[in-house]
């Protein structure tokens, strides 16, 4: 079966590290990337690869 491309925001928040509440938080601000699909707020895997990526390279930079 193939890999999901989205995850929920408590899911994408587990993966950085964030409770449920500072997840949505976050998304609700726009500093986790979401799609509205229907009544749900996902969030693209590759918006999260990118988002972690642009901040190793900001801070290999400094």
């Amino acid at each position: 079966m193939a890999e999901r491309k989205v995850i929920t925001v408590p899911e994408a928040g587990e993966q950085l590290g964030l409770g449920r509440n500072a997840a949505y938080e976050a998304a609700k601000r726009g500093d986790i990337p979401t799609v509205r699909i229907g009544r749900r707020l996902l969030v693209p895997r590759e918006a999260i690869d990118r988002l972690l990526q642009r901040a190793m390279e900001q801070r290999s930079a400094a």
